[in-house]
């Protein structure tokens, strides 16, 4: 039997409140199965129903259903198939370029003779604006309005984009600015765990263009973050190629205790499972637990499946997942339709489940978590309470005996010295969504405020809530004016701080650390930690729940132990604990029963796509092309598609090439591709100023990713960035070979190009780690790397570096710069590109010294599948689209 006749034989119909539809059945495959389909991970089913329905001939070939139908729990993954996500998710700093490079399309095939309509969304997409609001207004019941209109100053070009291509492209919505987070956006109202189209039901997938797009999947939605070029890909109607994953399961048993939060759940899961290995595979998480975990504590743990590797950290449809729609105000057939398809395809998980099989299992009893932190550098880092002092004074090496340095913050004079608590920032996706810690914060900053407590003048104080129903809920249940006295108003609602928005530092803070050179840290509750994201002047970062952020404004310092050193002193001087203010997990809920309501969120998405009226007054462009301006600082015209050959050239072997940077392990792409504020001295600042730019406006990196000249100047502009070529000096120098001059990253690029030189990157493990960022791909593009050689690479950046047409190369099992001798120096030449590069297979690499003396080894192109391969040949995966287009439209001139 061919896939097509699985497919027609698939069609079924199914009894709803309001009619009958159709759907396809999964039980026709169950005798084409190794093992029967109960003893499947549900997250396997939902692909298998996926391509079962698009089992059509055309996009999913004949074999490809046969192939993945053989997947085994104990196989190694060797069969891509392609997965057809049913829409795509993006926020701005990732959907302005993936607009800019839609744009860019139009133009190319326009004046390639094709036809610019051609390019069109053809997978319904939804962009959620919620990266660009900064914390440049804190502490005050002013901050939020003010915040808002700057946003609105600095980003009206950006919008006025977006605002055109919703206009233009079909398929394409936003969500305005001062919404919520997108991630919430879309737990909250977007998904809707099963869709219908065109009179079928099938399960709600998606990929987003942001890592932590698998939030959804606390909501049973899979999902996941995938590079913005492959997500504009499969915008355009291209599959996304994957292999069938090994799925890792995680039982979960017990409670949490007294004292610990979801925070501290999801800290405890990402670091077993990074020590486990879950790269490239699905997590599914089971077991007697589940019961017993709400959902919003699901969509915590699923959040972060970047930070521990996985794919997906995928929960099962379940009673919970149904209260939850309830909860959410969907509607009731929505919520009827979930249940019954569910049960009928064998996808709704019970006490009576059979227990699937899995790759490999892993077991939690949640009764043995601990408060928790997780720093000063990585999420996988966990610490708890209690070790968190110890653990900061070593990790950072912290001078001893260092004296105190006096600051005067307005009327105040303070007394601060290493591990100072510059920023607590309750922030980001991953607890904000969450009523049991926001409700905990709530809780806690009554109780510390009516002890008399109040947060330390030097710490920058914010709260960004992931939605308008965090602060309704709080509202109703009377906690915001407790959160207000303690320095935690309402900033806006966005990502803010965990995306490095977290704006300046109050001049006298600001000025002791640079003077003192302080070690620096901020407490939030976001999901990333990594060097230099957070502030520039923040050298140690934690991850910690929503209470704890407030417990540490309180602190004022992390070198603390909390839980034995008070957290202040009351007004008659007797020491207040933090024992004494946390609440019990009664209270919290408690009040999530009396606050959390259905009402709140049909009020907050009832009119969602809309916005104020300073976003509808927004000049916007019209015409189906975009009309670029050479002199805007915020959005160009990318160069990618620009005198595009209409065949692409053969592949060329990389001769005489020279290391730009020698990196070491865990380096992030916000190493790569920094999405923090802009230096005034460096390349990408120049740049601006010589546009006439105030440094005032430079806005962000994130903000500019629309303009390419500013993110390759940009690109390994980390102030913490590593290079061993300049013996580990941090931020963006290089050494030029072979004269040894040391120079800007971006200069030695320049000069380079201009002695037509290649470039290549030397890595360690983990390259790549961190934000699903198309920048950190097109950048190296734009500097003239033409291939990365690491020991391992995250999963999103490696796909990311192919979609570019860069040549991600591995090092062979135990080898490494420093076993080859490899100091960067070299001259390198990469053979077997030209002659028959396949999907992993092998290249030569000979890397030649300044004294005449070589050293030759392999290493494994980690070009995955045979689509890759083509993506590779083709420059880059829209490239590839491109001319596949104008293929379809033979009229075009040639």
């Amino acid at each position: 039997m061919n896939t097509s006749d699985f497919h027609s034989q698939s069609k079924a119909t199914l009894n709803t409140s309001e009619g009958t539809i159709g759907y396809c059945d999964l039980s026709v495959i169950e005798d084409a199965l190794p093992t029967s389909l109960d003893k499947l991970p549900f997250s396997i089913r939902v692909l298998f129903e996926n391509v079962l329905r698009h089992a059509t001939g055309d996009l999913v070939r004949d074999t490809d259903l046969l192939n993945i139908l053989r997947w085994k729990p104990d196989s190694t993954p060797n069969q891509e198939f392609p997965f057809m996500p049913e829409r795509v998710l993006l926020q701005d700093f990732t959907g302005v370029p993936a607009v800019v490079d839609l744009a860019a399309l139009r133009s190319a095939i326009s004046r390639m003779g094709g036809d610019p309509n051609k390019i069109n969304p053809l997978v319904p997409a939804d962009l959620v604006i919620d990266h660009s609001v900064q914390v440049d207004h804190f502490g005050s019941s002013e901050a939020f309005q003010k915040n808002v209109q700057r946003e609105v100053e600095r980003n009206q070009e950006r919008y006025a984009l977006l605002q055109w291509a919703q206009n233009t492209f079909s398929n394409f919505r936003v969500v305005p600015p001062g919404t919520g987070i997108v991630h919430q956006v879309n737990l909250e109202y977007l998904a809707t765990v099963i869709a219908v189209r065109d009179g079928i039901a099938f399960p709600d997938t998606l990929v987003g263009t942001d890592s932590h797009t698998t939030m959804i999947n606390g909501l049973s939605v899979l999902g996941w973050g995938v590079g913005g070029i492959e997500a504009e890909a499969v915008l355009l109607g291209q599959p996304y190629y994957m292999q069938m994953p090994e799925v890792v399961g995680l039982r979960l048993t017990g409670n949490l205790p007294e004292g610990s939060t979801a925070t501290d759940l999801v800290l405890t899961i990402t670091q077993l499972l990074r020590a486990h290995g879950v790269v490239e595979k699905f997590v599914e998480f089971f077991g007697p637990g589940l019961a017993r975990l709400p959902l919003t504590d699901r969509a915590t743990i699923a959040n972060m499946a970047p930070e521990y590797g996985a794919t997906v950290g995928f929960f099962p449809i379940d009673d919970e997942t149904i209260r939850y729609l309830k909860v959410t105000g969907r509607k009731p057939y929505q919520i009827d339709l979930v249940e019954r398809y569910a049960k009928t395809q064998g996808l709704f998980y019970s006490d009576a489940s059979r227990e699937p099989i899995y790759s490999q299992t892993l077991e939690l009893d949640m009764g043995t978590i601990e408060p928790s932190l997780a720093g000063p550098r990585r999420p996988q880092e966990r610490v708890t309470l209690d070790q968190v002092k110890p653990s900061f004074l070593a990790a950072m090496d912290v001078p001893v005996d260092t004296a105190p340095v006096t600051l005067s913050i307005g009327e105040q004079s303070a007394s601060v010295n290493h591990g100072i608590v510059a920023i607590a920032a309750i922030t980001s996706c991953t607890n904000t969504s969450n009523p049991s810690v926001m409700v905990g914060a709530g809780l806690l900053a009554k109780k510390a405020a009516e002890r008399g407590l109040s947060r330390q003048p030097w710490v920058k104080t914010s709260m960004a809530p992931g939605s308008k129903v965090v602060t309704d809920y709080l509202e109703d249940a009377g906690l915001t004016p407790y959160l207000d006295r303690l320095g935690f108003d309402l900033v806006g609602y966005g990502c803010t701080t965990c995306i490095g928005n977290s704006g300046p530092l109050p001049d006298p803070v600001a000025q002791a650390i640079d003077s003192h050179d302080l070690i620096a840290t901020a407490v939030l509750s976001g999901n990333r930690n990594f060097e230099g994201r957070i502030h520039p002047q923040v050298k140690a970062n934690y991850l910690a729940s929503p209470l704890l952020v407030v417990a540490y404004a309180l602190a004022g310092r992390i070198d603390i132990d909390l839980t034995k050193d008070p957290l202040g002193h009351d007004d008659s001087g007797a020491p207040v604990y933090l024992r004494e203010v946390w609440p019990t997990q009664e209270e919290i809920s408690r009040v999530i029963t009396g606050s959390v309501k259905p009402e709140a969120f049909l009020k907050s998405y009832g009119d969602v796509f809309s916005g104020d009226s300073t976003w509808g007054a927004l000049e916007v462009p019209d015409g189906d092309q975009y009309n670029w301006s050479n002199v805007s600082s915020y959005v160009r015209e990318v160069p990618f598609f620009q005198d595009l050959p209409t065949d692409p050239p053969a592949l060329q072997d990389i001769t005489g090439a020279r290391v730009l940077v020698s990196l070491g392990d865990s380096v992030t792409t916000d190493h790569i591709s920094p999405a923090g504020s802009i230096p005034a001295n460096a390349p990408a600042g120049q740049y601006l100023k010589s546009l006439g730019v105030e440094q005032r406006d430079f806005n962000t990196f994130g903000a500019r990713r629309g303009n390419h000249e500013v993110m390759k100047r940009g690109t390994f502009g980390n102030p913490r960035l590593r290079n061993k070529l300049v013996d580990g000096q941090e931020g963006d120098w290089t050494l030029h070979q072979p004269s040894g001059d040391k120079i800007r990253i971006y200069d030695a690029s320049t000069r380079y190009r201009e002695e037509s030189v290649p470039l290549i990157v030397l890595a360690g493990k983990e390259y790549g780690a961190g934000s699903s960022r198309d920048w950190a791909a097109k950048g190296p593009n734009l500097l003239g790397i033409r291939a990365t050689i690491a020991v391992s690479y995250e999963r999103i950046h490696r796909s990311n570096l192919v979609g570019m047409g860069i040549l991600p190369l591995q090092f062979n099992q135990s080898e490494n710069s420093e076993t080859l001798g490899l100091t960067g120096r070299e001259s390198f030449d990469i053979s077997g590109i030209s002659s028959g590069l396949k999907p992993g297979g092998l290249v030569r690499i000979t890397a030649r010294r300044d004294d005449g003396t070589e050293v030759s080894f392999t290493a494994i192109a980690r070009i995955d599948t045979v689509v890759e391969m083509d993506y590779y040949h083709q420059g880059g995966v829209l490239q590839t689209v491109l001319r596949r287009m104008l293929r379809d439209n033979p009229d075009h001139d040639q």
